[in-house]
């Protein structure tokens, strides 16, 4: 596979930005520790998500930390952060901005004038995305793909790096709208979030029942940021680990000979190439924060089911059978095993 190796680049400059990366991301996680307890998986996946540039929805039900786990990321990350509480009456200039007019005091000349709206920001947290219509939620997908938007014609830039953090209940709670499949396609990962263990859950107790408040700093900068972004994409993953990927994605679509009965008889709709993309490219950030410098098989298939499970849409026999989009990710990996290291 063409990649960019990461000796290509002079080897001394590159292992500082390695090292810089490394000592980061273990900031990152000793700030986050004094806030949140527990969640180790979705923690990795949305830092994951950060370091490729992309965007992550974090799915669970009320009261298990969603929003507190966006707030403490942002504050630790030095960048300017936004929070759009979505509601069934918001709208979508509430999200992108609008044009308003204005009367020049001296010349008496109208003028029109942009007012950006909360969407121009580093990290956005679009809380309870599901609470507001797809019209509105639709608001966010030039955003998400371009990183721009579009007001009475005239397009506005958003300033690198743009990291949309999106909370949801599950679909089915009441007063839920179930996001466009077009738009859950441009979120790399669907994190899920669980209840905490017992013993988290005293831990939980002891920090936010006593008088101990919790301060987190910021460890890194927008620059540093963007940096570390390109340093993944200079990962170097071998032809068999990147064909692996694409036949794993590839088994999810019914309609490819590849796949298995299972996912025939089962799945209406498997992922798109933007999963191979994200499968790949997430690796590569998996295996740097994991302190190695090659993508490895074990990356694909820890994966593969945060980046498919959104992607994947099963069909009434399923839904009938009790069978959700996990347990055929997983049936999955069991019927494609990773070749022999």
């Amino acid at each position: 596979m063409s990649t960019t190796p990461l000796t290509s680049t002079d080897s001394a400059e590159l292992q500082v930005r390695i090292t810089r990366f490394q000592k980061v991301h273990a900031d990152i996680l000793t700030e986050i520790r004094k806030v949140i307890v527990g969640q180790e998986e979705v923690i990795e996946q949305v830092l994951i998500a950060l370091f490729v540039g992309g965007h992550c929805l974090i799915t669970g039900l009320p009261g298990t930390a969603k929003t507190l786990l966006v707030r403490t990321l942002s504050d630790t990350l030095g960048l300017e952060f936004r929070r759009i509480q979505f509601t069934p009456d918001l709208m979508p200039s509430d999200i992108t901005g609008t044009d308003i007019i204005e009367e020049d005091s001296t010349t008496g000349h109208r003028v029109w004038r942009f007012v950006p709206g909360p969407i121009f920001a580093n990290v956005l947290l679009a809380d309870e995305i599901n609470r507001t219509p797809p019209k509105t939620q639709s608001a966010l997908l030039e955003a998400m793909q371009e990183r721009s938007c579009t007001v009475r014609g005239n397009q506005y830039t958003i300033a690198p790096p743009f990291f949309v953090l999106a909370t949801q209940n599950p679909i089915e709670l009441e007063g839920t709208y179930p996001l466009p499949e077009a738009q859950l396609d441009r979120f790399i990962f669907n994190t899920l979030l669980d209840y905490l263990s017992a013993d988290d859950e005293l831990k939980v107790l002891d920090l936010t029942t006593t008088t101990h408040l919790a301060k987190v700093a910021a460890v890194t900068n927008a620059e540093e940021i963007i940096d570390f972004q390109q340093v993944v994409r200079m990962v170097p993953i071998g032809d068999s680990v990147a064909r692996y990927a694409v036949n794993l994605v590839r088994a999810t679509r019914p309609t490819d000979p590849s796949a298995p009965d299972f996912v025939k008889k089962y799945v209406n709709f498997g992922a798109s190439v933007r999963a191979a993309q994200f499968l790949v490219l997430s690796a590569k950030a998996r295996a740097l924060v994991h302190q190695r410098y090659h993508v490895t098989y074990e990356d694909i298939t820890k994966l593969i089911r945060p980046i498919s499970r959104h992607r994947v849409l099963l069909n009434f026999q399923a839904e009938s059978d009790r069978l959700t989009t996990d347990d055929l990710l997983l049936k999955l990996l069991e019927a494609m095993p990773a070749p022999k290291a």
